[in-house]
């Protein structure tokens, strides 16, 4: 990979756009926007979002130009127009490029394409982002960004650290290469499917979690759903193929911690406006960017059917969120459900 070559960006909604505020100490970035008069104010003005950019940053309307022009990608966008994305994509990328995506949600098909949330979820037809990229692309060499990524914490360059998950040392060592700096520590991880389940599981906890922020109920029972919570994204994951160390580390729990604790974050504000008495159209229509783990619950409570797991906590936040149950008695399940012993995914 060129040393000298920008590096692609591909969404410029908040976290695209911090990315690519980071990138720029390192590189020059090239960033792809479906909105022209988001790409003229990116280049006319340097500003995005009521942000300043970085001169290095340049906006394109054109995803054949970033393919030309950068052999390192990010696609940063949300998980329902991943694989539309990929799809128009795909066609100009060639195997040198390397693509290290940032989205963390799950790709649902049925066999002949297309969205069909109403079929029976299998496996099969439940895809990580970096399934997607290879699926749609000859790209061999991709990679996952995960968290603890609260885009309005690096815009201010408070201090932080991701994981680059891929099956490739290479990837892991070109993402840790543009995207290190004092602020910001990358780990890297070859248990890339590890680190995709946990960053997109965590955001169902967030939803909780927001939640109780939402019924005044305390730091004693937020730490006691987040404990709950993990224990079930690792049985999601262990389902999944995945190996439970990758939701200790710093994609794992610390993620989780960041998103289920903030209100930067956009799963815990949109659990945070449910359970002040707000229902789930409403914050839908009112929030400027999709909370993934909205999607990510319908999809994960179709899983736990067809894995037969007990998850006691995506079951109830999916009758929250999908059914309008009353959170009040919902909780009140939670908190007499017989758990058995306290930890027992070790």
């Amino acid at each position: 990979m060129g040393t000298s070559k920008p590096v692609g960006i591909i969404g410029a909604g908040s976290f695209g756009t911090a990315l690519a505020n980071l990138l720029a100490c390192n590189t020059d970035v090239l960033m792809y926007t479906r909105n022209a008069d988001q790409a003229a104010a990116i280049n006319q003005e340097g500003r995005h979002l009521d942000l300043t950019l970085s001169p290095r940053i340049r906006a394109t309307l054109s995803l054949e130009e970033i393919a030309n022009t950068c052999d390192l990608i990010f696609p940063v966008v949300p998980s329902v127009n991943f694989r539309d994305m990929m799809q128009q994509l795909g066609p100009f990328l060639r195997p040198y490029h390397m693509l290290i995506h940032g989205t963390k949600g799950f790709d649902i098909t049925d066999p002949e394409g297309g969205d069909a949330p109403e079929k029976p979820v299998t496996r099969s037809r439940v895809h990580t982002m970096s399934e997607v990229i290879l699926q749609e692309s000859v790209v061999v060499k991709v990679g996952c960004l995960s968290g603890p990524n609260l885009a309005t914490e690096i815009m201010q360059g408070l201090p932080t650290a991701t994981v680059i998950g891929s099956r490739f040392k290479e990837v892991i060592d070109a993402g840790k290469k543009v995207l290190g700096s004092k602020n910001f520590h990358v780990f890297g991880t070859f248990d890339i499917l590890g680190a995709e389940l946990a960053g997109a599981l965590k955001n169902i906890i967030a939803l909780g979690s927001g939640i109780l922020k939402g019924k005044g109920l305390g730091k004693n029972i937020e730490a006691m759903l987040i404990t709950r919570g993990l224990m079930e994204m690792i049985h999601f994951g262990k389902a999944m193929g995945a190996d439970s160390s990758a939701f200790f580390g710093t994609a794992g729990i610390g993620d989780l911690i960041a998103t289920a604790t903030s209100e930067q974050s956009r799963n815990y504000t949109f659990g945070l406006r449910l359970g002040s008495g707000e229902n789930t159209a409403q914050i839908q229509e009112t929030m400027p960017e999709l909370a993934e783990g909205v999607r990510t619950l319908r999809i994960a409570k179709s899983l736990a059917r067809y894995y037969k797991l007990k998850v006691p906590i995506t079951d109830s936040l999916y009758h929250i969120v999908f059914e309008n149950y009353d959170i009040n008695r919902v909780l009140d399940y939670l908190m007499v459900y017989p758990y058995d012993v306290d930890v027992d995914f070790l």
